[in-house]
């Protein structure tokens, strides 16, 4: 029997936590696990998480995935951490966190951020100094909303982390953060890869942000091992590395073995994205592409819709359809939904940029109005948006001749088509749905092992040859009509 090499694999996301446990020598996923989380939503668009959820599903989860991978929590060598981007987690000198985490789909500190982007000279300004248009979900304006709205909480900061960071901190007591998530935060220079302390110093002249600062860390370095009372309650190894994990688009990029030029990969999850590797850190003039660093080395450029599955949700919610008759709706309606268009910007939006916008619908009729022009419409038009985002990552240069497709969106075969159609490229899924899972165990493999990374997503990515989906040419102009509508729609906001 071959000598297996196990790693586990950890996303918390806004949803949920999953875990991964793979086997690094014969790339294979051997088992999964999940466990949820719940919002906790407030007027002007608060969104925040107890963390406790976290630490509880993160566990709940691993065992899980240890149980179905039938194998001994001892033999696990490594752990990476995959989190949801420009959170903010405070925690005091005790290490214990002072509030419930923002997260990346809270807009309550909307006004502090276009105050902070006034100081920077507008979204131009930003992208000259920090590389990024910095935007209201970014971590930066959490720092000052909290100095605004909680002064008490504010003097008690000793770190302040990202979602990711913080699970870090949980399992190895080391505060540290790694390139690739950083540069969500709106206070870190994407270009020279420092953090910019001087905006720090701008929110608090007294220095307690900037001496709150992690460590930053390349992507194949480890933070260290486990503690030993973390490994016993999650039944592993305590000798097992854990890496330095990243944000979930820069996992998702390792799992879906986007780490050179060519490759695009599209999430479809609660929010949408689409981003590309770039050995380059070529900034698009376009505020709306964030030139992030990858957890690989390079630049990640992407972009972020911020309603997808969480639109689409809403709608059969309302019409009260499972996931499989909501599927049946859609494809019953022709591509355009015989006139309905949805404007699906129910958390305001940020591509196309319009924080404040709400939903709506255009091109109601007596005839038109049924389930399943409904049910086409808001994919359809969460789809437009990640066009609307290509399309920018596009003029900026990046070359797209295959979309690998992941989230949950991308096991609806009505959805894979509607994206090779709406790109006119080319779509397949990875085999593995959970990319950012999977990347997070591909790259605890790269740190413990040191093998290169290309030979490891080489093994442990697979795409799915039965989910191909190439581009029809009548339904390509079809959408492309569709599409036109939906611009002069958004131009109209």
């Amino acid at each position: 029997m071959t000598q297996q090499n196990l790693f586990l694999g950890i996303d918390c996301g806004t949803q949920g936590t999953k875990a991964i446990v793979i086997d690094a020598t014969s790339g294979k996923v051997l088992g999964l696990g999940a466990a949820s989380h719940t919002l906790i939503s407030g007027a002007n668009g608060r969104r925040e998480q107890d963390t406790h959820q976290w630490l509880d599903a993160f566990t709940e989860a691993t065992h899980r995935a240890l149980q179905q991978a039938g194998v001994d929590g001892q033999d696990i060598l490594g752990i990476g951490v995959s989190g949801q981007q420009h959170g903010l987690v405070l925690l005091d000198d005790q290490g214990q966190v002072l509030r419930p985490a923002k997260l990346w789909c809270d807009t309550e500190t909307a006004p502090q951020n276009d105050r902070l982007l006034q100081h920077l000279g507008g979204e131009q300004g930003s992208l000259e100094r920090l590389g990024v248009a910095i935007a209201p979900g970014y971590t930066v304006s959490k720092l000052l909303w909290t100095r605004e709205q909680h002064p008490d909480v504010f003097a008690r900061i000793a770190h302040i982390l990202l979602p990711h960071d913080y699970l870090n901190y949980w399992l190895t007591g080391r505060a540290c953060a790694e390139y690739g998530d950083a540069s969500g935060t709106g206070y870190f220079n994407v270009r020279t890869r420092e953090w910019d302390l001087p905006l720090l110093r701008h929110i608090d002249p007294d220095g307690r942000l900037e001496a709150a600062l992690p460590q930053l860390i390349e992507a194949n370095q480890a933070v260290g091992s486990i503690l030993p009372a973390i490994a016993e309650r999650l039944g592993i190894n305590p000798n097992a590395v854990v890496s330095s994990g990243g944000g979930d688009n820069m996992m998702g990029a390792i799992g879906t073995g986007n780490i050179a030029p060519g490759v695009i990969t599209m999430s479809l999850g609660s929010s949408g994205t689409v981003y590309a590797f770039s050995d380059q850190p070529s900034v698009s003039p376009q505020a709306s592409v964030a030139t992030f660093c990858s957890s690989s080395g390079g630049w990640l450029p992407l972009i972020c819709t911020m309603n997808l599955t969480n639109a689409t949700g809403v709608i059969r919610e309302l019409l009260d359809l499972d996931l499989a008759s909501f599927n049946a709706q859609v494809a019953q309606a022709p591509i355009g939904a015989d006139g309905v268009s949805m404007l699906p910007f129910l958390n305001g939006e940020r591509v196309p940029a319009l924080p404040h916008a709400t939903g709506s619908l255009h091109g109601l009729t007596m005839t038109n109005l049924t389930r399943p022009n409904l049910c086409r419409a808001v994919v359809e038009g969460t789809t437009f948006g990640l066009r609307y985002g290509l399309d920018l990552l596009r003029q900026a240069g990046l070359q797209s001749q295959s979309i690998r497709l992941i989230g949950g969106g991308s096991k609806s075969p009505v959805w894979r088509q509607m994206v090779a159609d709406i790109m006119n490229t080319e779509v397949i899924c990875t085999e593995q749905s959970e990319a950012a899972a999977l990347g997070a165990a591909i790259q605890a493999a790269w740190c413990q092992s040191g093998e290169s990374l290309a030979a490891l997503c080489a093994r442990c990515v697979s795409v799915d040859p039965a989910s191909l989906s190439k581009p029809v040419a009548t339904s390509v102009s079809a959408y492309q009509h569709a599409y036109e509508r939906y611009q002069q729609h958004v131009a109209s906001l």
